[in-house]
């Protein structure tokens, strides 16, 4: 039997003896491996069931589909009979951001896949704005070890996300050009978020950016978009014109329909889901073909408890779409927008042997998942090999502070002889144009916090130079009240430098310093004391360990974080706050629609303090 190359989309040649072996093999001149019966097999390309349907594989790939017993070749391995089930393409994620899981793609693979999700395009600026010259390296270990998952990384945009932040990766024309150029999993760009640096020359990163833009379109990649906040129709059409194809950050129908008109490829998060769905079948919208659902970011004890790309797909059903296009968006239309109809979104030849094998279309129930032309979950247990990958030192070793932090780090000094001052402050998801100003005390010569007005101090450190360098400010409603308390993370997007928030200085030297002993992760300081922490040690951003661990940590650091009295303003998202403030970790976002932000001091911004919309710098206090 002819030996097939490793089938990995590394190389083109590879590619290509692959192809010449499926075709011999579809004509019935080579055996085939196995083959696949089912009860029927949704065409996705024209939305129509078949019944009684065989799928024979060769190697990891389909190469025949049919009415079963019409195959006229020779099958040398099994053959397996599910008359019951229902198959429809393999899952696919247009966009997500795979660190978000907080698990190493190995351990990712294995909590989706049981869900239906064969294959990811991964929003690659989280890992790359750790370590950006080893982000390719990364993305492609867990799929070279022998995990079943296909990921198909777009390297960031966002690397740094502004011309303000700085440390872990530097990505421009030739970064990108490289890329595109070592693999055929390379899909595109992933989302462009930095719109002021797209369309203002005089932004600091407006010729980094371009280069990224131009890089991709040589190599007919994909230039992913992220058009938060840009509704009117001047900058939609600005967005478009700059060959941004996507948007996945529409929340209501009317946006949609906008950015639809002027040719966007929307891609639907499940949390706007049901109110565009609606909205859009109320008015009348037929043809989806333009629309994929993305699932963007979600920890690991959120899939546990919710699903992956399948809660994506029932929540679209239980809206309004028919089952059959519901699946669209997720196998055949992702596919063609990212131009992997090749390998991927079909049961058809030529692609990889993925299949979700439904016990129940209506309902989208799953029974078993196929990848890679062979089983891999049985119900919600996942039942192939997880390879065992020993992450190397430029992945596990990347909080780089070189020193201990003191309550000095984050003390914001007054000026001598005065009582009060004028403070700069945010407070999370302020998109205004202008910042919140307060007068605080001083007491022995520092500006403090206020519990009675809920204000707080809130403080980046860099976790890259080695100097572990600190811009801090006073925040409006987030944070500890109870003395002596802080909350750290080393996951802070899109840079991931560690953010911390606390009641007391000497805590907050408490909380970063804990990190900075486990390489990433969280560090909850209550009255003085740690009294929990989650390890996310691999790029501080996840754990090479099973789901189930993770979630026990995350549990752990839940309960101990009931036990503080947190701060709040009623007024502002309550969805979002009160309680344990986890969405700090967004928070630092400084793309769209965010105006003034703190980053880790930078020679664009010594202060952290910044508006990344014009790049005008302030004090914190005066």
């Amino acid at each position: 039997m002819t030996t097939l190359p490793d089938d990995l989309l590394i190389n083109g040649a590879d590619e290509v003896a692959i192809r010449q072996d499926l075709a011999l093999v579809a004509l019935g001149k080579r055996p085939a491996d196995k083959s696949l019966r089912v009860g029927r097999l949704l065409d996705v390309h024209g939305r129509r069931w078949h019944e009684d349907q065989e799928i024979v594989i060769r190697g990891r790939r389909v190469a025949w589909v049919g009415p079963a017993g019409a195959y006229k070749g020779e099958i040398t391995g099994e053959r397996v009979h599910e008359p019951d089930l229902a198959a429809v393409p393999g899952f696919g994620e247009i966009h997500k951001h795979i660190e978000s899981s907080h698990l190493t793609p190995e351990y990712e693979a294995a909590l989706v896949l049981p869900f239906g999700c064969t294959w990811t395009c991964e929003a690659s600026h989280e890992f790359s704005n750790v370590d950006g010259p080893h982000n390719l390296e990364f993305w492609l270990k867990a799929r070279l070890a022998g995990s079943p998952n296909k990921i198909f990384p777009l390297p960031g945009s966002a690397v740094p996300p502004t011309a303000y932040e700085w440390g872990g990766g530097h990505f421009g024309y030739d970064e990108q050009q490289k890329f595109l150029a070592q693999s055929l999993m390379v899909a595109g760009l992933d989302e462009v978020m930095d719109w002021p640096a797209v369309w203002n020359q005089e932004n600091p990163s407006y010729e980094r950016l371009w280069g990224m833009i131009r890089a991709t379109f040589e190599q007919r990649g994909v230039v992913e978009g992220h058009a938060a906040g840009l509704k009117e129709l001047p900058e939609i059409n600005a967005f478009a014109g700059a060959g941004l194809s996507s948007d996945h950050e529409a929340w209501t129908p009317e946006e949609v329909r906008e950015k639809l008109r002027r040719g966007l490829f929307m891609e639907l998060r499940p949390h706007s889901l049901p109110d565009i769905v609606k909205g859009l079948l109320a008015d009348g919208q037929v043809d989806w073909s333009q629309f994929a659902l993305c699932t963007d970011d979600r920890s690991c004890s959120d899939t546990m408890r919710l699903g992956a790309t399948d809660h994506n797909v029932r929540t679209a059903i239980e809206n309004g779409l028919a089952p059959e296009i519901a699946i669209q968006l997720v196998t055949i239309n992702p596919a063609r927008h990212m131009r992997l109809t090749p390998w991927v979104g079909s049961i058809a030849p030529g692609r990889y042997a993925d299949i979700v094998l439904l016990s129940d279309v209506e309902k989208l129930e799953i029974a078993k998942v196929w990848a890679d032309g062979g089983p891999v979950s049985e119900g919600r247990k996942y039942t192939a090999p997880i390879p065992r990958i020993d992450w190397p030192t430029w992945a596990t070793n990347t909080v780089n502070i070189k020193r201990e932090l003191t309550a000095a780090d984050f003390a914001i000094p007054a000026e001598a002889g005065r009582q009060t001052m004028r403070a700069a402050l945010l407070r999370p998801f302020h998109w205004s144009d202008e910042f919140i100003t307060m007068d605080l005390p001083v007491r022995d010569g520092e500006v403090q916090r206020d519990e009675a007005r809920n204000v707080t101090k809130f403080a980046i450190v860099d976790r890259f130079s080695g100097e572990g360098k600190v811009a801090r400010m006073f925040w409006l409603g987030t944070g500890p009240k109870t003395p002596d308390t802080a909350l750290a993370c080393s996951m802070g997007h899109d840079k991931h430098n560690i953010w911390v928030v606390g009641s007391s200085d000497a805590a907050m030297a408490k909380a970063v310093n804990a990190l900075r002993q486990s390489q990433g992760g969280w560090a909850l300081v209550r009255s003085g004391e740690v009294v929990a922490t989650v390890g996310y040690e691999v790029g501080g951003l996840m754990t090479a360990r099973p789901p189930e661990a993770l979630d026990a940590e995350m549990k752990h650091l839940y309960a101990e974080g009931e036990k503080v009295e947190w701060m709040y303003e009623p007024t502002f998202s309550p969805r979002w706050w009160p309680g344990f403030p986890e969405r700090l970790a967004f928070a630092t976002l400084t793309c769209a629609p965010w105006r003034w932000v703190l980053v880790a001091p930078s020679p664009l911004a010594p202060e952290g303090f910044v508006n990344v919309q014009t790049g005008a710098t302030h004090p914190i206090v005066w």
